[in-house]
């Protein structure tokens, strides 16, 4: 059990990492209103990268570099990359708070992925909560609506392809290091955002948006940071929890930047998913038959 303090200091980080991710998505949001998607993450990925070798290099495992061509590895990676051009397409065209909170969703759909798998079994209050959390997102997506659009249903198919990668991130073994994991992921994902960009027409580089894109980069990095710091030697269930600080912050600065304010259906619809996935965690902590605990230390 984690003291006080240890829980402290990981709430602190997790808001802390939460908070860097709701900045990049500002900056790559305001370098999608110029950028086309494939470029915006080709662009983001080559910063990323030179970040990402730092990395290796300064935690001394470039050794270990091999362990990038393991399957689980590259798997992992590529659902990430084609999630992450997805969630970039989607926030092109999206409120920042609504495709946030629709990306929130992705711990109901694990919990259902690993249902269907026959990962995990799951009683009438998770059935409950899984419900009340997937009509949240209709609220928020809301089909039918004049709001309804196709960056709508790509924003649902990359919190889908979130899910999977977090349950392929539980299969890869703890002697992976996470500085491996990542920079394999970086890579994966400027690939396929390079084969994508093949579609758009790129436009030059040498302008204000391409500075908003290496901010995102750093942002991204030293978020992983400390969202990897945020769960060593605390307690996991507690922690988790201030994940969905990451919707207060992106509301707040949809605001403050775009001007954008959720309607009725888009806050209850948050409400309702945050709330499902806040009780699906509890659930899945005091279960002891739970498949789905997060482990103290997590997987690389």
């Amino acid at each position: 059990m984690a003291s006080a303090a240890e829980n402290r200091r990981g709430i602190v980080f997790m808001l802390a990492a939460m908070s860097l991710f709701v900045i990049n998505d500002v900056f790559m949001k305001l370098a999608r209103e110029t950028y086309p998607a494939g470029q915006a993450i080709a662009l983001r990925t080559a910063f990323a990268v030179v970040v990402g070798f730092a990395l290796v290099f300064a935690a001394r495992e470039s050794g270990r570099l091999v362990m990038a061509f393991r399957p689980r590895v590259l798997l992992r990676g590529s659902l990430e990359a084609f999630g992450a051009l997805t969630f970039i397409w989607s926030l092109g065209l999206m409120p920042l708070a609504n495709i946030t909170a629709i990306n929130m969703a992705s711990p109901l759909l694990i919990v259902a992925l690993a249902v269907v798998l026959g990962m995990e079994r799951v009683g009438w209050r998770r059935t409950v909560a899984l419900t009340v959390g997937f009509v949240g997102v209709l609220f928020v997506v809301r089909p039918g609506a004049d709001s309804f659009n196709a960056a709508a249903i790509v924003a649902v198919l990359s919190t889908f392809l979130v899910a999977c990668r977090d349950l392929a991130t539980r299969t890869i073994g703890d002697d992976v290091p996470s500085t491996v994991v990542s920079l394999t992921t970086t890579i994966l994902v400027g690939i396929v955002a390079v084969s994508y960009g093949l579609t758009e027409e790129w436009l030059p580089i040498w302008r204000l948006e391409t500075v908003y894109v290496a901010l995102a980069a750093v942002l991204v990095t030293v978020g992983t940071f400390f969202i990897i710091s945020a769960f060593r030697r605390t307690d996991v269930g507690v922690i988790s929890q201030y994940r969905y600080a990451i919707i207060v912050f992106a509301t707040l600065l949809g605001y403050l930047v775009w001007g954008d304010v959720p309607d009725l259906f888009a806050a209850l619809g948050v409400a309702l998913i945050v709330g499902s996935g806040l009780y699906t965690m509890h659930r899945q902590r005091v279960r002891p038959d739970s498949n789905l605990k997060l482990a103290r230390k997590p997987a690389a």
